[in-house]
């Protein structure tokens, strides 16, 4: 509700730069980290599931990444919507990126995708009328659920040594 009626204090630092270097953190809904890329459940979701994809580098235009950096962001992406079919089953999904305040951006200095699942009438007549989205599963169940498959991601692949 601090959120909402904007009594919330500022965290400090960018979202998309947790302090420490632990690879997750339930506590900043850190799902995944290594150096090129951080993957966040949207404290704030449209859906359940609601990820955020960002480069490592603090970075906030899609013409300032390198070619690595969009590389291993495409491939992220891939493995998120894999991760969100795979637990939560949706019927399709958005991906999207807003560069700039204009464009909607709401942290505009770090460039980051959204990933948000969707399914065939999960915006009833709540988000409409009242503007109020419901959220079926609690955040902290869908973290547990997905960080598995995260983690598993920052395993070395096995060798045929």
């Amino acid at each position: 509700m601090e959120h909402v009626t904007g009594t919330a204090s500022r965290a400090a630092g960018c979202l998309f730069e947790p302090p420490g270097d632990a690879s997750a953190s339930r506590d900043h809904l850190l799902l995944y980290r290594d150096r090129s890329v951080v993957v966040l459940l949207n404290r704030f979701p449209y859906a359940n599931g609601h990820l955020l994809v960002a480069p490592t580098r603090h970075v906030g235009d899609l013409a300032e990444l390198t070619s690595s950096e969009n590389q291993v962001l495409m491939a992220m992406l891939q493995h998120c919507w894999q991760i969100l079919r795979r637990h939560l089953r949706p019927d399709g999904c958005n991906i999207g990126l807003n560069i700039g305040r204009a464009a909607g951006a709401g942290i505009a200095d770090h460039l980051h995708f959204h990933v948000v699942p969707r399914w065939i009438g999960d915006h009833n007549f709540m988000t409409a009328l009242a503007e109020v989205r419901t959220i079926p599963q609690h955040l902290d169940e869908t973290f547990t659920l997905l960080l598995p498959d995260f983690q598993r991601l920052l395993a070395p692949e096995p060798t045929d040594e």
